[in-house]
């Protein structure tokens, strides 16, 4: 039997051809607000005379609300998008991607966000408001959320919102330490702002990323590093990005005879300091102060969160060898890269 939306394609393919163009439009306008009609134009690849009837048209529908600083999605706009969403992902073949992408990698759910973020900034930003919507759904009681580095996750504390919490008790403490790389990508500062949007509370790891075993060991001995590695232990969930191996090895200013030996292994990806192959192997260990893959199992609630096509690999080779329990959070650039190549 065909489904509605099948019948609708049938009869109706230019009405849900401009249906599907308005929400892409629409949903854009939500993810970059305030923004304005060149940037968005410049963004999505619509001229702007095509773009000024769709956001007269917006407008006459109270859809919009257009301000000196940009154009921004109203109550009965955003309405709309939520009511609409799942209906679009059936329309634009999202939900048998994520169907055909679960049995791919193994996973119990996959959440794929429409466009390539290697190619629109936006789409980094949908990944960070599904990333948070998601993980408010896992919230019960008290929560301790460990939460790595990178501007992926950077963007999923953008989308943070004071009602997050509501009534339960947030903890966010940062998967490992940071110190070395760029500040506001370190997982210290990214704790800090989730729970400064949240009105949570957060405690912070200051240790080097990569230590030695040596250094690791007169580093735990410290009572307050020894307590927040504690906490790090005992997070209920987990938020993390996948990374491109050699952009991570670089990122860290990591050591050229070290680099020479990730590149002769030929790793793709890296996640929790570890390096691995397209089989899924690790190739190179990192030791890192913070959360260690083999502490995964004993979290309740996995989400991992990694877009673009260049991810693609990456993705791939973590998930062979990452917990089936784990959500992850893509977007079409990845999955199409994924399936399809």
């Amino acid at each position: 039997m065909h489904s509605m939306v099948e019948i609708q394609k049938l009869l109706m393919p230019d009405v849900l051809s401009v249906m599907e163009k308005r929400y892409q439009i629409l949903r854009s306008i939500y993810f970059m607000e305030p923004v304005g009609r060149r940037t968005l134009a410049q963004t999505i690849g619509l001229s702007e005379r095509i773009l000024r009837s769709e956001v007269e048209f917006f407008k006459k529908q109270h859809l919009i609300d257009i301000q000196n600083s940009g154009m921004k999605v109203s109550e009965q706009g955003l309405t709309v998008l939520k009511e609409l969403e799942s209906m679009m992902n059936e329309i634009s073949g999202i939900n048998e991607m994520e169907r055909k992408l679960k049995e791919v990698l193994n996973l119990q759910e996959v959440i794929i966000v429409p466009g390539n973020s290697d190619e629109a900034p936006w789409v980094t930003a949908a990944l960070g408001r599904v990333c948070a919507r998601r993980m408010k759904e896992m919230l019960i009681g008290d929560n301790i959320i460990a939460v790595s580095g990178g501007s992926t996750m950077a963007a999923v504390a953008d989308m943070l919102t004071p009602d997050f919490a509501g009534r339960k008790n947030l903890l966010f403490v940062p998967a490992r330490g940071g110190i070395g790389e760029d500040v506001e990508i370190q997982a210290n500062t990214i704790c800090s702002k989730m729970a400064e949007k949240t009105g949570g509370k957060h405690r912070a790891l200051y240790v080097p990323d990569q230590v030695s075993p040596e250094v690791y060991q007169s580093f735990t001995k410290e009572p307050f590093i020894k307590e927040v590695l504690s906490l790090i232990e005992q997070a209920n969930i987990v938020l993390h990005g996948i990374g491109d191996a050699m952009a991570m090895a670089l990122r860290r200013n990591t050591r050229p005879e070290v680099i020479e030996k990730i590149e002769a292994a030929h790793a793709v990806g890296e996640a929790f300091g570890n390096y691995f192959n397209e089989d899924g192997q690790v190739v190179h260990k990192v030791p890192i102060a913070g959360l260690q893959p083999e502490d995964l199992p004993h979290v309740e609630h996995i989400l991992a969160v990694a877009g673009g096509a260049s991810k693609a690999k990456a993705i791939k080779a973590y998930m062979k060898s990452a917990i089936k329990s784990s959500v992850l959070i893509t977007d079409e650039g990845a999955a199409k890269e994924i399936l399809y190549s």
